[in-house]
C-alpha cells in the first residue's frame, strides 16, 4: 500500500487550537508563542498554552501572567525562568505613556495638584472600561443637568454603580488599584458590620446576591464617608413615589422588546388571607417579565367568558400584533377561555402552564399502586422524626447537620423530593434506627416507632423508592427549568421532554419493570399530548439551531419533519400576507439546508450547538 493510501485511510487529525493561525494575531509579539485566542473573534480572552488558564485583557495580560509579579494577575504555574525573563523584558521595553487621571481626594489635599494613576494592564479600551473614579456618587443621567458647575471632571466621567455592578456580575470585572490597597482586616470589618445588620433585622441571606443590594453598596462607597441613610419618612413617602416613577419608566424598554420579539401574556390567580380572589397579569419577553397589573375578581363569576374578556382587554392594551401567546393555568374554565380567546383573535395561541402540567403528571404517577405506598411511608417517616426533638437531633448528627426535605401541600413534586432526600441519607437513617440512641428512647417501644423503624430498615421500601426516583427525577429537572425565573424556557421545553422520556425508558431496562414503565409513559404521553403538544413549542424547537440540527444529525427525519410542520402551522396562523409568508418559508428552507448569507460565515457554523433563538442577556 502506498503512503498516499495510508494517509487517506488514517483517521482525521485532531483539531489543535494552539496551531490554528486564525486564533493568533499576525504580530511579532512574543506572547503569541505561548497563547491563542480562546474564541475566534473575541480578542479579549487569551488561553495560555502552558497551563490552559484563560486570561482577560488581551495578549498583554497573558504576558503578565507568564512574567509574574503583577498584583492582579496570577502567575502561570508552568512558566520557566527564561520565559519570565523574556516577557518581563518585552513588557518593560514597550511601556506606553499613561493618561493622567485626577484623584479628587489628593486634589483637595494638595489644592489642585494633579497626580497620575496607572491602571494595571490591558488594552486602552480595557483600561478605560476598568478604571474606577474615586469621587462623589454619580447622579442618574436624567439628573445630570442639575449638577453644579463646580463638579469635577472626574464626577462627570465616572461610571455609574449600575455599570460597575453589571460588569462585576458578568465576570469580567477587574479590581481597582484603590481596592487592592485595602487590607484583609479592613474588608473583614466591613463584612462583619453588614452581617450584623442581616442578623439583627432578620433579612434573608439570599438578599446578599441581589443586584440592587450590590448597586446600593457601590453607590454608598462612591459617596464616601459621612453618608446618612434615608429616614423612615423618606422611605415611606418621597422615595417610594420616586421608585414607582422609575419602575413605570422601565415599561418603555419592555414595550420595545414586545414590538421587536413578540411577547407572552401570563395570568395567575390566587387568594389572599382575607379571602380576596386576585388575578395577576404579567408580560414575558426576552427583555424579562413585566408585572402589568393585579385585579380583585372576588365579586365576579369565574366562567370562561369573564376570563376571556379580562385577557382580551390586556391583549388589546399590549397590542394584538405583539402578543404571541397567552399562558394560564390548566383549570377547565381557563381552557374554555383560551379556546374562546383564540376564536376572537385568530393570530393568538393559548397555552396551559407547563409547570402545572408536569406537576399533574407527577401527581398521577405518584398515585400509581407501585408508588403510592412508598410515598405514604416516606411521609410517615419524615413526620415521625420531625415531631420528636431528641430523635431529630440524633438524625442531624448522623446526616452531618443536614435536614430532610418535607412534602408540601401545594406541589406534588415535593413528595418525590422527599424520597430523593431520604434516599440520599439512606445509610444515615438506617444507622440511626440501629443505634443505641434509638434503642434507649421510649419511642422505640411504641407502635408508631416500631412501624417507622421497620420501614427504614426494609429493603423493599428502598427498592420502591429507587423506582420512584427513576420515574420522577427527569421530570423534576424539566419542572425546574420551566418553573424558573432566569430566562424563557419555551425553546427548550419540547427538547427537554423528549430527553426526559428517553432517560425514563433507559432507567427501566429489565423485563419485569416493563409493565411499570408502560404505566408511567402512558401518563406522560397522555398529559403532554392533551395539554402541551403545541405547534408553538414545536416551532420554537425548529428555530433553535442548537437542538434542531442535533435532531437532524441523528437522522431522526420524522421528528425533524414534524417540527417543520409545526413551524408552517404557526407561520400560517400568525402571518396573513401570502407574499411575506413565502419569503419567510424560503428563508426557512435556507436555514434547514445551512445555506444563504448567514451560514457562509464560519462562525455561524461553529456556534450552531451553542446558539439559541432567544435574546442573550
Amino acid at each position: 500500500m502506498s503512503s498516499s493510501d495510508a494517509n487517506a485511510s488514517s483517521p482525521a487529525v485532531q483539531y489543535d487550537p494552539m496551531a490554528d493561525p486564525k486564533r493568533k494575531a499576525k504580530s511579532n509579539d512574543p506572547g503569541w508563542k505561548y497563547g491563542y485566542w480562546t474564541e475566534i473573534g473575541n480578542r479579549d480572552k487569551v488561553t495560555c498554552n502552558l497551563c490552559k488558564t484563560v486570561t482577560m485583557g488581551g495578549i498583554k495580560r497573558l504576558k503578565e501572567h507568564l512574567a509574574g509579579g503583577y498584583g492582579d494577575t496570577a502567575m502561570c504555574s508552568k512558566t520557566s525562568t527564561e520565559i519570565r525573563k523574556e516577557m518581563k523584558e518585552y513588557l518593560e521595553s514597550n511601556k506606553r505613556n499613561r493618561a493622567i487621571f485626577i484623584d479628587v481626594d489628593d486634589e483637595r489635599a494638595s489644592q489642585g495638584q494633579e497626580q497620575s494613576q496607572q491602571p494595571s494592564s490591558g488594552t486602552a479600551a480595557k483600561r478605560k472600561a476598568s478604571f474606577q473614579w474615586k469621587t462623589q456618587v454619580p447622579l442618574p443621567s436624567k439628573f445630570k443637568g442639575k449638577e453644579s458647575s463646580s463638579s469635577s471632571i472626574a464626577t462627570k466621567l465616572r461610571r455609574t454603580p449600575e455599570e460597575i455592578v453589571n460588569e462585576r456580575r458578568s465576570g469580567s470585572y477587574q479590581s481597582t488599584m484603590e481596592t487592592c490597597t485595602k487590607t484583609k482586616a479592613q474588608r473583614e470589618y466591613v463584612n462583619k458590620q453588614w452581617a450584623m445588620w442581616f442578623y439583627e433585622c432578620g433579612v434573608p441571606f439570599n438578599a446578599i446576591s441581589s443586584r440592587q443590594f450590590q448597586i446600593a453598596c457601590e453607590a454608598t462607597a462612591q459617596y464616601g464617608s459621612g453618608y446618612v441613610p434615608p429616614s423612615f419618612h423618606e422611605l415611606r413617602e418621597p422615595l417610594l413615589q420616586e421608585c414607582v416613577k422609575e419602575t413605570s419608566l422601565l415599561r418603555k424598554d419592555h414595550e420595545q422588546a414586545w414590538k421587536q420579539y413578540g411577547c407572552t401574556l401570563m395570568s395567575d390567580g390566587w387568594t389572599d388571607r382575607r379571602g380576596h380572589h386576585l388575578i395577576n397579569f404579567l408580560v414575558n419577553s426576552p427583555e424579562g417579565t413585566f408585572f402589568l397589573e393585579s385585579i380583585d375578581a372576588s365579586s365576579e363569576q369565574h366562567d370562561a367568558t369573564m376570563i376571556a374578556n379580562l385577557l382580551e382587554k390586556r391583549v388589546e392594551e399590549i397590542g394584538k400584533d405583539n402578543v404571541v401567546q397567552v399562558v394560564t393555568d390548566n383549570g377547565a374554565n381557563y381552557k374554555a377561555a383560551g379556546k374562546l380567546l383564540m376564536e376572537r383573535i385568530p393570530t393568538l395561541f393559548w397555552s396551559p402552564c407547563a409547570a402545572h402540567c408536569i406537576d399533574l403528571m407527577l401527581e398521577e404517577i405518584g398515585n400509581l399502586k407501585e408508588f403510592k405506598k412508598p410515598i405514604a411511608q416516606a411521609k410517615r417517616v419524615t413526620t415521625f422524626i420531625y415531631r420528636h426533638g431528641r430523635l431529630l437531633s440524633a438524625m442531624r448528627e448522623k446526616t452531618g447537620g443536614l435536614d430532610l426535605v418535607r412534602p408540601a401541600a401545594t406541589r406534588f413534586a415535593t413528595c418525590f423530593l422527599t424520597l430523593k432526600s431520604l434516599y440520599k441519607h439512606k445509610d444515615a437513617l438506617r444507622a440511626l434506627f440501629t443505634s443505641d440512641v434509638w434503642i434507649d428512647l421510649k419511642l422505640a417501644r411504641t407502635e408508631a416507632g416500631d412501624r417507622v423503624c421497620n420501614i427504614v430498615l426494609s429493603k423493599e421500601f428502598w427498592s420502591l423508592v429507587e423506582d420512584c426516583l427513576k420515574a420522577s427525577a427527569p421530570l423534576i429537572i424539566v419542572l425546574r427549568v420551566v418553573d424558573g425565573d432566569e430566562q424563557p424556557a419555551m425553546p427548550e421545553v419540547a427538547a427537554l421532554m423528549d430527553h426526559a422520556k428517553e432517560r425514563i425508558k433507559l432507567s427501566f431496562p429489565t423485563q419485569n419493570k416493563q409493565r411499570l414503565l408502560k404505566k408511567v409513559m402512558d401518563i406522560i404521553e397522555r398529559r403532554w399530548v392533551r395539554q402541551m403538544d403545541h405547534p408553538l413549542y414545536g416551532a420554537a424547537l425548529y428555530l433553535n439551531p442548537g437542538k434542531y440540527f442535533a435532531i437532524k444529525e441523528k437522522e431522526d427525519l420524522r421528528r425533524a419533519a414534524d417540527l417543520r410542520c409545526c413551524f408552517l402551522d404557526v407561520l400560517a396562523k400568525m402571518e396573513n400576507n401570502a407574499n411575506l409568508r413565502s419569503k419567510i418559508d424560503a428563508q426557512a428552507l435556507q436555514y434547514e439546508a445551512k445555506a444563504g448569507v448567514i451560514f457562509s460565515n464560519i462562525l455561524a457554523n461553529e456556534n450552531l450547538a451553542s446558539k439559541s433563538p432567544r435574546k442573550s442577556s
